[in-house]
């Protein structure tokens, strides 16, 4: 016969239920799991780590892939990251240059197999198979000439270059390294040495005509260069301590720390084995306004880049203080107009110039930037005194310098409509351009309506054409625009200006976006990268510096300050001149 329950026996189950409750909730907290929100303005252009261009991907894959070295965040030194130090050096005698690495013997795949040189190999095979679509990644690599394996250790190997300059070093450490099981699981790449894809780059090594057209190049090109392998989470998969779990367009996407992740056991020897928070949430707002309001709602803990009126405004504001914590860290980006010199209304250096003048950037510096920024003349950092040019004078603000320019390239008003115009190989062309930028970007959009309003007194009809990010990628990738607002990072160490000013870089898709570029400049180029001499590669800077500004193919602004608000419900921030300037997975609970 059952008995009914008594009052005491319910109120013995209540305690035991609380008790219960209390301690699971306790248990939870003392894991100190948590999760970190990060406001991000638009969606990523992919999730493939060796073929991605823009910073909103770089934020993310950081914490998926990994690199045999990276920089410390702190120090801005060059520390070991796969690898279990830095790389032995030595020169050859016929004057390659070649770095031995060893890697971390508990390092491991998702799969729990070891990250052997064979992976290492595969990642540089990938990096350069010319049927990979990554232009922008590859011109680095352009002199990493062979890889040599260890006979006696499976971690060991050299990575050879075979002109010495002063990026191979970083760069031999610099790549994101990937697992060939997953990303090459026929095999394809194995058939070839790094020699070998190296030669099917080469159009003129009649050898090299031939690997290039052996279809196994083709058939994992096709795999890597798929939508797949830029945002499925099926295939998507590196050594680092967060997996991709999530990618919801135009709302989040997700990352979640691995459990028994290898480097747990490494905890205290650099930042990127500190990892704390147990989810990393990138909520995609594109809009600066309701990312405001989502932060003051506490629906977001991370928001950097802060449109500079909104983050004056926070400062001031205690009952925001109260919640976050503010920062300004110094970066190492520049902000610049670039404009397409291909274009025929834009190809006379004159009618650049004279753009360049239509800008106040200092008075844009205080009522756009509110003050946080530093007004730059070209790519290298103001911060960098030994490299940069500071005896160039930055284009002024002159309005009647403007006029006189553009009428010494030939443009006048002559039908009276207020526009100017003259003919070009027979045609008659009005100087009406387009500025393009990224939606939800007010800051841009006021540069933008400021150049318009100036352009309008000379009688230059601009028109602001606002794009989403992957279609404001696209067409830059294309270079289909007029006038675009971009943004760089310097380097931390020596800047290579390959990528962005070297003119054959400003085709098949590279990034030299401008145009700009010659035989001259090129030379220059190629000499900084190879001039050992620290004095005379500085006096190359300068002198490159000077050509760049007196080409007015790109208008340089501003150097900002960053820009961030993290909750203070987290310690353990360290901000940084490194981008994005924090590491979010270190952060922990109060």
């Amino acid at each position: 016969m059952n008995k009914k329950p008594t009052k005491s026996t319910f109120f013995l189950f209540t305690l035991l239920l609380l008790f219960a409750v209390y301690s699971c909730k306790q248990s939870i907290q003392n894991t100190g799991e948590s999760t970190v929100r990060v406001q991000i303005l638009s969606n990523p252009e992919m999730l493939n780590p060796l073929r991605f261009s823009d910073g909103q991907s770089d934020f993310i894959l950081r914490f998926m892939f990994q690199q045999l070295t990276d920089v410390d965040y702190a120090s801005s030194e060059t520390i070991p990251l796969l690898a279990d130090s830095l790389p032995k050096i030595e020169k050859t005698p016929d004057g390659f240059m070649k770095y031995t690495y060893r890697l971390r013997p508990q390092a491991r795949w998702d799969n729990g197999s070891p990250v052997t040189a064979r992976d290492i190999e595969f990642s540089l095979k990938a990096l350069k198979n010319p049927k990979v679509n990554n232009p922008q990644i590859k011109q680095a690599y352009e002199h990493c000439s062979d890889f040599i394996y260890d006979t006696k250790d499976s971690l060991k190997f050299t990575i050879v270059f075979n002109i010495p300059d002063i990026f191979s070093e970083s760069n031999s450490g610099g790549f994101p390294v990937i697992p060939e099981y997953f990303y090459d699981p026929k095999g394809l790449l194995r058939a070839f040495s790094l020699k070998q894809i190296n030669q099917a780059a080469d159009e003129k090594d009649k050898e090299g005509i031939k690997i290039a057209a052996d279809p196994r190049l083709g058939e994992f090109a096709d795999d890597f260069n798929s939508e797949k392998r830029m945002r499925e989470k099926q295939y998507i998969s590196g050594s680092g301590p967060y997996s991709f779990e999530e990618w919801t367009t135009g709302q989040r996407i997700v990352l979640k720390k691995k459990k028994n992740w290898w480097g747990d056991q490494l905890r205290g020897t650099n930042i990127f084995f500190d990892n704390n928070v147990s989810q990393i949430v990138y909520k995609i707002i594109n809009d600066m306004s309701g990312s405001i309001v989502a932060l003051k709602a506490h629906d977001i803990d991370l928001m950097f880049s802060i449109k500079p009126k909104d983050f004056a405004e926070l400062e001031k504001n205690e009952k925001f203080k109260a919640s976050y914590n503010t920062y300004t860290p110094p970066t190492l980006r520049y902000d610049c107009l670039s404009l397409n010199c291909k274009r025929e209304k834009l190809a006379d250096t004159l009618t650049r110039k004279a753009i360049a003048h239509l800008l106040d950037v200092g008075q844009m510096i205080q009522t756009v930037m509110y003050g946080y920024a530093r007004q730059t003349i070209g790519p290298i950092s103001p911060s960098k005194s030994k490299t940069y040019a500071s005896d160039i004078t930055p284009y002024d603000y002159n309005i009647e310098k403007a006029k006189s320019l553009l009428a010494r390239a030939g443009w006048k008003d002559s039908d009276g409509d207020g526009i100017l115009d003259k003919t070009i190989n027979g045609k008659k062309i009005k100087l009406e351009l387009e500025y393009s930028y990224n939606s939800g970007n007010d800051t841009r959009k006021q540069v933008g309506l400021l150049l318009q309003e100036e352009a309008r007194k000379v009688g230059i009809a601009i028109s602001l054409v606002q794009q989403e990010w992957s279609v404001f990628l696209e067409n830059r990738k294309k270079h289909n625009f007029d006038i675009m607002y971009g943004a760089w990072s310097a380097s931390y160490v020596s800047d290579d200006l390959k990528q962005i000013y070297r003119s054959d870089q400003s085709i098949n898709g590279g990034s030299n976006y401008s145009g700009f570029g010659n035989a001259t400049s090129d030379a220059l180029i190629d000499s900084i990268r190879v001039e050992m001499n620290e004095e005379k590669r500085n006096a190359m800077y300068k002198k490159l510096q000077h050509i760049i500004h007196d080409d007015a193919g790109n208008i340089f602004l501003w150097s900002p300050t960053e820009r961030m608000a993290i909750s203070s419900k987290f310690e353990n921030i360290q901000t940084s001149i490194i981008r994005p300037g924090f590491y979010e997975a270190a952060f922990k609970l109060k």
